[in-house]
């Protein structure tokens, strides 16, 4: 059984490994539909508020009026050196690599994950027009893939590995 709950959160970011307008600090409204898969015990499987009082509180620290930020981006360094001269607080989600829709998706899929819930797919709307559907199959891919490119060995039956860093700062 699914059930589908969809979420918002706003935050800037860029992609400065491209050569077009992402590579300019830019922000989104990204629309969240996460499919959690379910089992019933009973009259009902899950409270919907039980999402609620893991996921909202979630966003709300990590993403929401933040800024999603490659801890290769140079400009990641000139944020870290304002704020230690300044004692200015950013709220920072660094990410490994590229701040793209599909590295933000594997790390929210990875993260809820850690937090008890088994995904069936997550969709991330990065704009009006575009969204991009993340399924359980994409996120044990990309954990190969991440597993092999960190010299990790891999086991082809394990759903999870170890994340890179996306830490909050």
């Amino acid at each position: 059984m699914i059930i589908r709950k969809e979420y918002k959160f706003y935050a800037a970011h860029r992609n400065e490994t491209l050569q077009d307008k992402c590579s300019n600090i830019h922000g989104h409204r990204y629309g969240l539909r996460i499919h959690f898969e379910v089992e019933r015990e009973g009259d009902i499987s899950t409270l919907f508020g039980d999402f609620d009082d893991k996921i909202e509180p979630y966003l709300k620290s990590n993403f929401d009026h933040g800024m999603l930020i490659n801890c290769n981006d140079p400009l990641y360094q000139t944020l870290l050196d304002h704020t230690k001269r300044t004692g200015e607080h950013f709220r920072l989600k660094v990410f490994d690599g590229p701040t793209s829709v599909e590295n933000l998706a594997w790390i929210m899929f990875s993260e809820i994950t850690e937090m008890g819930f088994r995904l069936d797919r997550l969709e991330v709307q990065e704009t009006d027009t575009s969204t991009l559907i993340y399924t359980r199959e994409d996120w044990v891919r990309d954990n190969r893939h991440f597993a092999k490119s960190s010299g990790e060995t891999s086991n082809d039956e394990k759903e999870t590995s170890e994340t890179p860093s996306n830490k909050t700062v």
